[in-house]
């Protein structure tokens, strides 16, 4: 693939970030968006949702400086012949293990899955939020991500914009670029506010950042299940465990800590919602909790006034309880 840059912005974290013509994103290999425009913005957005034109504030730290990609590009993460050589093979770079996935799992590092499918080799899912992924990316900077895959991870899909699929609308922010700032052990919190929604006009899947930023859309093409509707909404985190050494991993799940440890310790959703079949934005009505392995990570529900439906999640991986 080829890119016309207008500008090369250097992040803090060495991350080069380059402002590519909007129709000369990756995107646009795909045979059937050749030759096409952005899409607009959808007219309608889900019902019950406050959106607004407000400033956003960066959190990401190529962006900390305030200067955005200008109108008519978008800003994307350059991909080093280093990344490449980290991948297992270039086949399976910037995609996930492919694997079996569980109807009933959380487990399997993210933290918004849109899912559509019989849970076998058809499975449809698009999914967003934040990962660190030092095979990826190599380093342990928490990034914003979005995935796809149309059969479960096998041949399709990707993260980011690293194949064809994923349409970015926003000059502001990067997907796969470094968050800031970030949250601290017993510190200060921060989080980001996510939505993924189905246009109800054209049956895209437009994802949005904070109230009222869109950042792009899943061409609806992709998909085959989620061409029409999604079954089942996962929120939760996810760590690789190989057990390759024989015992599980190390790696931890968001804060490192576990759920009963609360605000300020352990990791967290809030205010959760779906989209239902009339585009309206409604609080949860089935919400079924499960971890995998909850000596290793754990989950904790709660509801509140000013939280809504909540959850805390998380833990340290292998330790003396869990082996």
């Amino acid at each position: 693939m080829s890119f016309k840059l207008i500008l090369i912005c250097l992040s803090p974290d060495g991350d080069l970030i380059d402002c590519v013509l909007s129709h000369l994103q990756p995107a646009f290999d795909h045979p059937k968006l050749k030759g096409l425009k952005l899409l607009e913005p959808p007219l309608e957005r889900p019902k019950g949702h406050n959106s607004s034109d407000e400033t956003i504030h960066t959190f990401q730290l190529w962006a900390e400086s305030n200067e955005f990609c200008p109108q008519g590009t978008v800003p994307i993460r350059r991909t080093t012949e280093t990344d490449v050589l980290r991948a297992s093979s270039l086949k399976r770079f910037g995609r996930k293990i492919a694997r079996r996935v569980r109807h009933d799992t959380m487990s399997g590092g993210h933290e918004l899955w849109v899912i559509s499918g019989s849970f076998g080799i058809d499975l449809n899912t698009v999914e967003a939020g934040w990962q660190v992924s030092p095979e990826l990316y190599g380093d342990g900077y928490p990034r914003f991500f979005t995935y796809w895959t149309t059969d479960a991870y096998q041949t399709t899909g990707c993260y980011n914009l690293l194949c064809s699929g994923f349409v970015q609308t926003n000059n502001r922010i990067a997907i796969g670029a470094a968050i800031s700032p970030r949250s601290s052990y017993k510190g200060k919190q921060f989080d980001i506010s996510i939505m993924i929604w189905k246009d109800p006009k054209h049956g895209h899947w437009w994802l949005e950042f904070g109230s009222g930023l869109l950042i792009g859309y899943w061409p609806s093409f992709l998909f085959s299940h989620l061409q029409r509707h999604a079954s089942m909404i996962q929120f939760g985190g996810e760590i690789v465990n190989s057990r390759s050494r024989g015992y599980h991993t190390t790696t931890q799940m968001g804060s490192g800590h576990f759920a009963n440890e609360g605000f300020g310790k352990a990791s967290y959703f809030r205010n959760l919602k779906v989209v239902d079949w009339d585009n309206s934005l409604l609080p949860l009505t089935k919400l079924h909790l499960l971890a995998d392995h909850p000596n290793c990570y754990d989950i904790k529900s709660g509801k509140n006034n000013v939280w809504g439906d909540y959850i805390y999640y998380g833990g340290p991986g292998r330790n003396g309880r869990c082996q």
